[in-house]
């Protein structure tokens, strides 16, 4: 996903509600469809696959148009994903009848949409009002220090918010070098991609899983040795190789940000922000209420009505009193929750029929996927899945991604966790790790690249940083096959 550059922070109560609203503009054309009808289920088996040609045509989108046409996508990305969107939903109302098609309109907004872009807004919000003061120098020793904390911190703010935090320090702090390329690439693969493989909070995939019933703790406890294995094992590659380079190429111009020798942080009451985020994730997962909500047929329980109202609550604090200089600093701005709030209404819209398919296994249109990510006996293969949704996650959002393949094996959390907790595991690994392949793979990764190029940080191209990818993290990945799966 790219990122647009319109600055909101003069108006920040108008831009918050355009990031928040977007899955809004559907709701008309239905309403205006809708007549009594009885709901009815929707069964995979009778589907044909064309109906999950919008949900490939929004994610092709997403993966081309920024490529190709990045002024026209930065400008209309909203109208593309709403085309999208309306492609299936009149057809769909039209043949299943309106009222079905409100009401899965109605479930993908209410049970999904709306949780997930409430999380990550207060995360990003929350992220975004932190300014690491003070510059230090660049070191081998210092990289590697900002990497790894990087990688723990992306599992309880988000890689997303994780990035933004430490790239700005970690490209002042690396300045003075001829090229620090290098560094930005491996903040990629470690930052904004593998360290948010351990909770829900870490990475968008997770916090769907989350939202299907697959406990907080869950990932920590079942991938944290892929985790840790890819972590330290990047971390060292970089390490010889920075210190190679930095031997090598010295220090050939002035530095542009002097060493000082303290830093602090502008807008530290967002770390206590933070706390309350994680608290309110926790407490709608752990806390079980018999109080539910019926909204169309799709139940809302008190405890996730909780953590959203109090997700608002966060997000409305932290810009209200988060300087207006802290923000300047980071250059906030509401840009890419914009382009995330809408493309991500299309994608949990268009994805409800594929879902579908998938639940229905070999005997719906998907059977062959099925069937390539099963053994001879029936059981789920853990290393196809973890290919299988690491490939798919180097190019398509990992997100949704992840909702297929987890739809693919069943769709049942308790029993992923359970019997199949190996073939979850894949899934989990495999849409986070692999969305590190390609700079479309997840959200941070352009996000990263634009800073390090407005800063002057001469980036690889798309397909040079594939290279420095297939190079570097596909022999890791088969190792992490061969050893864990």
């Amino acid at each position: 996903m790219t990122v647009p550059t319109t600055s909101c922070h003069a108006a920040q109560p108008k831009c918050l509600r355009k990031a928040l609203a977007p899955a809004w503009w559907l709701a008309p054309a239905l309403l205006a469809l809708a007549a009594p009808a009885h709901a009815a289920g929707l069964d995979g088996r009778q589907l044909s696959a064309l109906w999950g040609l919008p949900f490939v045509g929004i994610l092709l989108s997403i993966a081309v148009w920024p490529l190709v046409g990045p002024h026209f996508w930065h400008h209309h990305f909203g109208k593309i994903a709403a085309a999208w969107s309306l492609a299936f939903l009149l057809p769909f109302a039209a043949v299943f009848g309106a009222h079905t098609a409100l009401a899965g309109l109605v479930h993908a907004l209410v049970a999904e949409y709306i949780p997930f872009i409430l999380l990550l807004t207060a995360l990003f919000t929350v992220s975004g009002g932190i300014y690491i003061r003070g510059n230090l120098h660049g070191t081998p020793q210092l990289n590697t220090a900002i990497l790894a904390i990087g990688a723990v911190l992306a599992s309880f703010m988000g890689t997303t918010g994780a990035s933004m935090l430490l790239i700005r320090p970690l490209i002042r702090a690396n300045d003075n070098r001829p090229s620090c390329a290098h560094v930005v690439v491996f903040f990629i693969f470690i930052v904004s991609n593998i360290g948010g493989s351990l909770t829900p909070l870490g990475d968008p995939p997770l916090f769907l899983g989350f939202l299907k019933g697959v406990g907080f703790f869950w990932t920590l406890e079942n991938i944290y040795r892929e985790t840790l294995f890819m972590t330290v094992v990047l971390l060292a590659l970089f390490y010889v190789l920075d210190r190679h380079l930095y031997r090598k190429q010295g220090v050939t111009r002035p530095d542009p940000t002097p060493d000082t020798p303290t830093f602090g942080f502008d807008g530290a009451v967002n770390f206590v922000l933070l706390g309350v985020v994680v608290a309110l994730v926790l407490m709608s997962g752990m806390w079980a209420s018999p109080v539910s909500f019926d909204v169309m047929g799709t139940a809302v329980g008190l405890p996730g009505l909780v953590r959203d109202v109090g997700l608002i609550v966060v997000t409305a604090v932290s810009i209200a009193i988060t300087p207006r200089a802290v923000h300047e600093s980071n250059q906030f701005d509401w840009g890419p929750m914009q382009e995330v709030g809408k493309l991500f209404a299309g994608i949990f819209l268009t994805i409800i029929p594929v879902i579908a398919m998938l639940q229905a296994g070999e005997d719906g249109p998907f059977g062959a996927i099925v069937k390539a990510v099963t053994n001879a006996d029936g059981t789920p293969n853990p290393a196809a899945y973890f290919w299988a949704t690491g490939v798919l996650s180097s190019f398509l959002d990992n997100a949704p991604t992840y909702l297929v393949f987890f739809n693919t094996a069943g769709g049942d959390a308790a029993h992923l966790m359970g019997p199949l907790a190996s073939t979850l595991a894949a899934i989990s690994a495999g849409a986070v790790f692999m969305g590190a392949n390609s700079y479309i793979g997840n959200a941070p990764n352009l996000m990263v690249k634009a800073i390090a190029e407005d800063r002057g940080v001469k980036m690889p191209s798309f397909f040079g940083y594939m290279a420095w990818s297939g190079g570097i993290l596909i022999p890791l990945f088969l190792l992490v096959t061969w050893i864990f799966f």
